[in-house]
């Protein structure tokens, strides 16, 4: 397993105990205590039972203890069905008999007020001090599917897989329920699901690195609201990738409440979502944006023996499917493979002559008298190499309908060893399909789904690039730097970065009119002066940015002008004086920033400047470790990439040179981790080169 804050003999206990104590057993029906019992012994749970109620000799054939107390030393692994109040005195007699792990039921801890958060607090200091896995509270448990242990609530009766299957984390309890019925309704075999609850002494990360190891998953589907240990999530996450194995994402809440920074344009704009979002997707996990979504991707990822490339095949047995396929695939960003007449000899062979070579193809109800059609088509895209997966929509209508088309479907398989993903997706949910006929498909390792847009939008999940990130070689310690905290205004920020190879206008600051007619002079006329202080971060607003100065008496009016816009601005701000900049050709604006988030680490902005930065919000995040070549495919999916490549005959714009200076953003914040946030607003690109006209940094 990856590194964590557990050893995989500490997870052991919890998710593969060989004895359980149950703390407030009962035979009373519908008492947690009473379900939990009788789904370990309804599955078969081979090791001892110690059951708990002072109140009772027997439950179920089997004795009673009075307290935990009598509890032998090192039970695996204890349940609390108890309420709320009782929990932090049972954990203590718990640990006082060396219990490995708990799993607490109840609720009203942290969220439910100042109370039970300290009471919370008090469940993870005894399970730091004892060594001990807790799980929860206010969670529904856990279920081994592997070896039949059920610890929850839920009326649940295990189902071993047969081989690799899907392990779910959720921090809903009842998300993790819902999720594990809709991948078993489907014959996707479930390995463990965990509900981590309020995660008080364990939390999602711990599991995802116990799963690493795990012969019996390869598929982790995850129910996150918050990740409260990123980083070790990241580490998880990319040794689970290491593995071979997948995680699919479900992230509720997309809404913008996120952390907004005063300081700069980057800070408001890479918020808590979407940071999270580009870190996460930089370690491999997919993204599903619904439960069913959820569910589908799991099951394409899990069933099918490799995952789509690039490439996708669509075939169909109608006109109006080809047009509706090819409007869905636009919108979700599924490149399908191109295939004609003239570059498709298999294909143009396996088809009637009135059908032409498209993706989609439209087979016709040419399939109803002449079924070999699919047997034909279905193995020529299987050996086309630019495809990168199949899916077969289907009218099925009825048994007969199933018994001509689904036989010639499985001959196309016959013999081979799938290296693609093959889909069929039905195209009239609710058809009368029989269920040996799904069982047969779902044996082959062809997914079946009710419905084609559900099998594209799963599979344009998938089939997204995911360009690796790899390490960051970081740029030298910035001198000067040490020392420095809070906000560091334009003119100190650029005479720290340009070092560090940050293109700027030729400079100078003045802290007078006579020097600012002097620098001015110095760099040349026509120049700009921009009002210096750290609390000023948006100069434009306060009138604190004057263009085109042609001569001295323009400088030393505009000296005069300038403070007092700020000062009619705000009274409070003081300047430390003026920067004087040489005017540069106009050029596309872009906002490139750099941003240190405590908890997710570093990340990079990038996208089109100017006063509607913000507004729009056309910007990506990238990660550093990106090569250029991806970071310049990151860049053409902006929605004003095609201003960026030559829009209506105007000049291509450098985008070499904004790679290559995002990379270095993020080399510089690996090598001077004290920087919180870099703004560059605007980089002024053109067709050759690019030059930053502002900077902004804050310092921790």
């Amino acid at each position: 397993m990856a590194a964590g804050r557990f050893t995989a003999g500490q997870l052991n206990r919890l998710l593969q105990p060989r004895s359980v104590a149950i703390v407030g057993a009962s035979d009373k029906p519908g008492a947690l205590g009473a379900t939990l019992l009788s789904n370990l012994l309804a599955n078969g749970f081979a090791g001892p039972i110690h059951l708990i109620n002072p109140n009772r000799e027997t439950i179920a054939g089997l004795p009673c203890l009075p307290s935990v107390a009598a509890l032998p030393e090192g039970v695996d692994c204890a349940v609390l069905a108890v309420p709320r109040p009782a929990v932090v005195a049972t954990l203590e007699a718990l640990a006082a008999r060396k219990v490995g792990a708990a799993i607490i039921f109840a609720a009203g801890f942290a969220e439910a007020g100042a109370e039970g958060l300290a009471e919370q607090r008090e469940i993870a200091r005894i399970a730091a001090e004892a060594g001990m896995v807790i799980e929860g509270p206010n969670c529904l448990g856990s279920v081994n599917h592997v070896d039949r242990v059920p610890l929850t609530f839920v009326e649940t009766r295990c189902r071993p897989p047969s081989g690799p299957g899907v392990a779910i984390i959720s921090q809903s309890g009842a998300m993790a329920a819902v999720l594990a019925t809709i991948l078993m309704a489907r014959d996707v075999p479930v390995s463990y699901s965990v509900s981590t609850g309020n995660e008080a002494a364990s939390g999602v990360e711990d599991y995802v690195a116990w799963l690493v190891d795990d012969p019996h998953t390869h598929v982790v589907a995850m129910i996150v609201e918050q990740f409260r240990q990123p980083q070790a999530f990241l580490a998880a996450a990319r040794a689970l990738r290491a593995a071979g194995k997948m995680v699919v994402l479900l992230h509720p809440g997309t809404s913008g409440a996120a952390r907004e920074s005063a300081a700069t344009h980057t800070g408001a704009m890479a918020g808590d979502y979407q940071l999270m979002r580009t870190q996460v997707g930089s370690v491999g996990v997919v993204f599903a944006e619904t439960l069913e979504e959820l569910g589908d991707i799991s099951e394409i990822a899990l069933r099918c023996p490799a995952l789509p490339r690039p490439g996708a095949a669509v075939l169909g047995e109608s006109g109006a499917f080809k047009a509706l396929t090819l409007d869905l695939a636009e919108q979700l960003g599924l490149a399908l493979a191109p295939l004609g007449d003239a570059d498709s000899p298999a294909l143009r062979t396996a088809l009637p002559p009135f059908v032409p070579v498209s993706n989609p193809l439209d087979l016709t109800a040419h399939g109803l008298y002449h079924p070999e059609i699919y047997t034909d088509v279905i193995s020529s895209l299987l050996d086309d190499p630019r495809v990168g997966s199949i899916v077969a929509g289907i009218i099925q209508s009825d048994p007969v309908t199933c018994a001509i088309k689904f036989p010639p479907i499985m001959a196309a398989i016959a013999g081979r060893t799938l290296a693609k993903p093959l889909i069929f997706a039905g195209l009239d949910e609710g058809a009368d399909v029989p269920a040996e006929r799904i069982a047969a498909l779902r044996a082959a390792g062809i997914p079946w789904f009710p419905s084609t847009e559900r099998a594209l939008r799963a599979l344009a999940r998938l089939a997204a690039p995911r360009p690796a990130v790899g390490p960051v070689s970081p740029a030298p310690a910035i001198a000067g730097l040490a020392g420095q905290r809070g906000v560091i205004p334009e003119y100190r920020a650029k005479a720290l970065l340009a070092p560090c190879g940050i293109p700027f206008p030729a400079g100078r600051f003045a802290a007078s009119a006579d020097e600012a007619v002097a620098a001015a002079e110095a760099i040349g006329y026509p120049v700009a002066m921009k009002a210096q202080a750290a609390a000023l971060g948006h100069k434009s607003e306060a009138g604190g940015v004057l263009l085109a100065l042609g001569d001295a008496s323009a400088v030393r009016a505009a000296f005069a002008r300038i403070h007092a816009n700020v000062a009619a601005f705000d009274a409070g701000i003081i300047l430390d004086g003026v920067l004087i900049e040489a005017m540069g050709a106009r050029g596309t604006e872009m906002i490139i920033g750099a941003r240190h988030d405590p908890e997710w680490g570093p990340v990079v902005l990038a996208g089109f400047g100017g006063v509607t930065a913000e507004i729009l919000q056309d910007v990506r995040l990238i990660p550093p470790g990106l090569a250029a070549a991806d970071v310049i495919a990151e860049l053409l999916t902006l929605k004003q990439a095609p201003l960026l490549t030559g829009w209506r005959g105007s000049p291509a714009l450098d985008l070499p040179a904004l790679a290559a200076l995002i990379v270095r953003l993020g080399a510089i914040l690996a090598g001077n981790p004290g920087i919180r946030e870099i703004d560059l607003n605007p980089v002024i690109l053109h067709p050759t080169g690019l030059v930053a006209l502002d900077a902004l940094m804050l310092v921790d």
